[in-house]
């Protein structure tokens, strides 16, 4: 099936039929059964069992401890077998990725790696840290997208206005978003430390802009990178709603500020299950980078490549469900609850979006593991 269709394949009256036999499996002093909102939005043969994956679909539009699910689209063996929306949004409604931003910018260095314009192991062309002596010098594009430049970002700093992320979106950087990061000192020798960072990220962005554009205007900065994603990234994918916001400097927030639609969303997470290809068999990423994506920072055993692994971070830090499995699972995780889960071994690409306070997050992780439980 071409990814650009991704048909509903759910009738109403299938789910209609499968109604007694659902209602049946949830009497007595046990779960609610789901509504007929939720069995309508369930293929008839999701490739598991139904009614138990109709109870866990629900689970997140119902539980009140989880926060707002406003999407959640289930993709089996790249088959749509659910797809369901809060009131208000739809198929066509596009939503923030957050920190999902991340991952579609680290597609796009892979893209220019590939193309020879950029090589991981090299010094990341950053002009302001080529001067003699600059320790920053060292600072790698790998170790950038590994979230171990050793730069000074403090990512959810106490009290908020104070944090990096806050502070170069919003405050005295968001004009100049990549200036803002690229001037921060070293707190570690690169490649030491992991330190999640919005603001590294967006120096990504900036390293694209400037190899695509070099010395072009505002607009012609934001032209190139925004065209190159079309012609490599969205096009190839029929990706109809993917697009970035941009600063006054043409430099995309690729840290934070890429929207999407839940099937769109969907589709890049089914691309990466494919290791980078379409479902014909066309490579989008180059041959590897999905594997670089998914290989253990070295200094973050649950963090890849601007993507987060199934694996525990060998501290206090949680944010998938190892304990649960399946190992191979891996991620793009957003702020405020957004997900794309992708488990290759089961055949599977779970997305969730919506709004999921930081104390509810641990309860929302585990609704979506329920999900992933019922392939396994």
């Amino acid at each position: 099936m071409s990814p650009r269709a991704m048909p509903r394949r759910f009738p109403p009256i299938a789910a209609a039929l499968m109604l007694p036999a659902l209602l049946a499996t949830c009497s007595g002093n046990g779960p609610q059964p789901p509504s007929a909102e939720t069995l309508a939005a369930i293929a008839a043969d999701p490739g598991a069992d139904r009614a138990r994956l109709a109870l866990a679909v629900e689970a997140l539009f119902a539980r009140e401890d989880i926060g707002e699910t406003r999407a959640l689209l289930l993709m089996h063996n790249g088959q749509v077998v659910a797809e369901r929306y809060a009131d208000g949004f739809g198929p066509a409604s596009r939503f923030q990725g957050w920190s999902m931003s991340k991952s579609v910018t680290a597609m796009l260095i892979g893209l220019l790696v590939a193309d020879g314009k950029l090589a991981l192991d090299a010094p990341a062309p950053v002009t302001l840290w080529q001067r003699a002596g600059d320790p920053r010098g060292e600072i790698t594009v790998r170790h950038l997208l590994q979230m171990r430049s050793g730069l000074r970002h403090q990512e959810m700093a106490d009290p908020v206005y104070e944090s990096a992320e806050v502070r170069m979106m919003f405050g005295d950087g968001r004009d100049d978003t990549a200036r803002f990061a690229i001037a921060q000192p070293l707190e570690h020798p690169p490649g030491t430390n992991f330190a999640y960072s919005t603001p590294t990220s967006t120096i990504l962005s900036a390293i694209a802009a400037d190899v695509l554009a070099p010395d072009g205007t505002s607009a012609e900065r934001q032209a190139a990178v925004a065209g190159y994603l079309q012609a490599r990234l969205a096009r190839p994918l029929g990706l109809t709603s993917l697009g970035a916001e941009y600063d006054r400097q043409g430099t995309m927030v690729g840290g934070a500020m890429v929207w999407a639609n839940a099937r769109d969303w969907a589709k890049l997470g089914e691309m990466l299950r494919r290791n980078g290809e379409t479902v014909d068999g066309t490579a989008v990423l180059p041959t590897g980078w999905v594997s670089l994506m998914r290989e253990p920072s070295p200094a973050a055993a649950d963090y890849g490549g601007a993507i987060w692994l199934n694996r525990p971070s060998g501290g206090t830090r949680r944010i998938l469900f190892p304990e649960r499995g399946p190992a191979d699972l891996f991620a793009m995780v957003g702020h405020l609850g957004q997900y794309v889960l992708v488990a290759p071994d089961q055949r599977l690409v779970l997305v969730r979006l919506g709004k999921t306070d930081a104390a509810d997050r641990p309860a929302l992780v585990q609704a979506l593991a329920d999900i992933v439980a019922v392939y396994r």
